[in-house]
């Protein structure tokens, strides 16, 4: 049985209304979709306020016109935002799409878990216990919200660069805030260390035996090993990620979890979708 269920990211197919980005994507053999708000809708501003049932009712009707499930509400925030007004205002804002996440036949809002970076860029800071004392404060609230409303926040490690940035710490993350409704968005290209990429198969394998139970959706894409360091955020296929073996661990683990390609476009995307049937059959 191939348990694989393959999405994209909507905004990589351009801005529009909900009909035209669904029609868009609905040319495509895809069975769900990543959905930023703003990044895909320009009509929508990166401030709350702005959402209604109405509007989510419509955006999840147009998509489901085509069989297409918003498998995640994108809202990526950084939930340590050095200017604590900024930080709020993005606190209110996710907590407005968790409260709205059900009317787009949607339960989990995803975010990375930011920077003392405004942008989200490494600072040497994101790896104390300061900033992860922060993090835990930032998403229990969050997590209040979630289980008020029967949803989930999603939370996506980036290895180096952002405040989970080891496995120890998601692991950690996922015991101090203590909510069922708090689980793991898995991008297993971004949680390899720059310069362990050459143990992927073990890296995945450890992450599905500490944290697997939490996962809730895959980000996929590719990368290149160049003189031992990670680099690249590639689409699938186009460099040294073994799918196989990460879809070997889903379809035992957590068959038909969303798994949503990162960096397709029109011209790729058929043959991406092409090659990963393939290597979920292998």
């Amino acid at each position: 049985m191939n348990a694989i269920n393959l999405g994209v990211r909507a905004h990589d197919y351009g801005q529009g209304t909900p009909a035209e980005i669904a029609a868009e994507i609905g040319r495509f053999p895809v069975s769900c979709v990543q959905l930023a708000l703003a990044k895909s809708f320009p009509f929508i501003s990166d401030s709350p306020g702005q959402i209604t049932p109405g509007f989510a009712n419509h955006v999840r009707d147009e998509f489901g016109r085509y069989n297409i499930n918003i498998a995640v509400l994108g809202c990526y925030i950084n939930p340590i935002h050095p200017d604590p007004a900024e930080r709020e205002r993005s606190l209110q804002r996710f907590e407005e799409h968790l409260q709205f996440a059900r009317d787009f036949g949607c339960s989990i809002v995803g975010t990375e878990t930011g920077s003392r970076n405004a942008d989200c860029t490494y600072h040497p800071d994101n790896h104390s216990e300061a900033a992860f004392q922060e993090l835990v404060v930032s998403v229990r609230r969050l997590a209040d919200v979630a289980e008020r409303h029967g949803v989930f926040v999603g939370i996506e490690g980036v290895a180096h660069h952002h405040t989970i940035n080891t496995y120890e710490r998601m692991e950690r993350l996922l015991t101090c805030v203590d909510s069922p409704n708090v689980k793991v968005i898995y991008d297993p290209v971004n949680f390899f260390p720059l310069d362990e990429c050459d143990a992927q198969q073990q890296l995945m394998d450890e992450a599905f035996a500490r944290f697997g139970d939490h996962i809730v959706a895959i980000h996929c894409k590719d990368f290149v090993n160049e003189n031992g360091v990670k680099t690249g955020d590639l689409p699938s296929g186009s460099g040294e990620m073994d799918h196989a073996h990460l879809f070997g661990l889903i379809q035992k683990n957590t068959p038909f979890v969303h798994v949503i390609l990162e960096s397709t476009d029109q011209k790729s995307v058929t043959g991406i979708l092409k090659l990963l049937n393939q290597a979920a059959m292998a």
